[in-house]
């Protein structure tokens, strides 16, 4: 007769259970027992995903003077002058700018870019009036960018003298464009420099580290607003590029040399960003005519 079945033959051991993790660790690594669980061998290489460091504050650089004398003899806005008409023009500019920085996108919003169809009809003079009367706002930080790469004309016409910049940092990640940027003597004012030419500054543009390095700059401080003094449209191909990135384009259009035909080519080449909005300049006006200025000269002959 066959064996009881309920004393016959042993059972099959159960599998063998696998240890803790500590268990297993011990196992894998060679921890020796007792010992704070350090490693018998060399240390277990670093984690890719561990957090790095944060980089190195940049050092503070001494503010550089603004020309006043060069910028009155320019027909400009002089910081710290009186009040003028074309002072008058640029606060109302700058009014309908700071209203949409503040009903759109609170980082994108905050960039401008100044441009015109063609050259010589004034968008660098209109690009540094504007940066120097937003300046004067009691809670902005202006950046006044050189992106015009071919004719960089900003810190001449500031009477700074230039250095590495945007198109350094674009092209070479080691450089930090905060530190490229050029603080001024003008409360609330500074100049990033357009940096050495290079022949291929549109698809740097274009490039996700340009989109990266122009976020970082309109984060890294929720007061800043960017102007970019960009090339004009129909002449250089970057005016077009740097519309993806801003949230506001200003073109500038000359009242006695801007075609309509210019006008419609280079506002359908700005697609780019939503926001495109005209600034007439060089109007005439006559001599016993409304006009921003007469005011406060009224004022001081009373």
């Amino acid at each position: 007769m066959r064996g009881d079945p309920i004393h016959g033959a042993p059972p099959p051991p159960p599998p063998r259970r696998r240890g803790s993790l500590l268990e297993r660790a011990v196992e894998r690594y060679g921890f020796q027992p007792g010992a704070g669980l350090r490693p018998m061998g060399p240390a277990p290489a670093r984690q890719p995903d561990a957090a790095e460091p944060p980089p190195p504050p940049v050092p503070a650089r001494a503010p550089q003077p603004i020309d006043r004398a060069r910028l009155a003899e320019r027909g400009m806005l002089v910081p710290g002058g009186p009040v003028s008409a074309l002072a008058e023009e640029f606060r109302l500019v700058k009014r309908q700018l700071l209203l949409a920085a503040r009903e759109g996108d609170a980082a994108r919003s905050r960039s401008v870019l100044v441009c015109s169809a063609q050259p010589d009809e004034g968008k660098t003079f209109c690009s540094v009036n504007l940066a120097l009367s937003l300046a004067a706002e009691r809670d902005l930080e202006v950046l006044l960018v050189d992106a015009d790469f071919a004719k960089p004309d900003v810190p001449d016409t500031l009477g700074i003298s230039s250095g590495p910049g945007l198109l350094d940092a674009l092209a070479d990640p080691t450089i930090d464009v905060e530190g490229c940027i050029i603080p001024t003597d003008v409360p609330n004012l500074s100049v990033l420099p357009a940096g050495a030419r290079s022949d291929n500054d549109t698809e740097l543009l274009a490039s996700d580290r340009a989109h990266a390095l122009l976020q970082r700059l309109e984060r890294a401080n929720p007061r800043r607003l960017m102007v970019f003094d960009s090339a004009p449209v129909l002449a250089a191909s970057t005016a077009a590029a740097l519309a993806e990135h801003v949230g506001q384009v200003l073109v500038v259009v000359r009242a006695d040399r801007t075609s309509e035909s210019d006008l419609r080519e280079a506002v359908a080449l700005l697609d780019g960003c939503d926001t495109v909005q005209l600034l007439l300049n060089a109007v005439s006006l006559q001599p016993r005519g409304r006009r921003f200025g007469s005011y406060y000269e009224a004022e001081e002959e009373a």
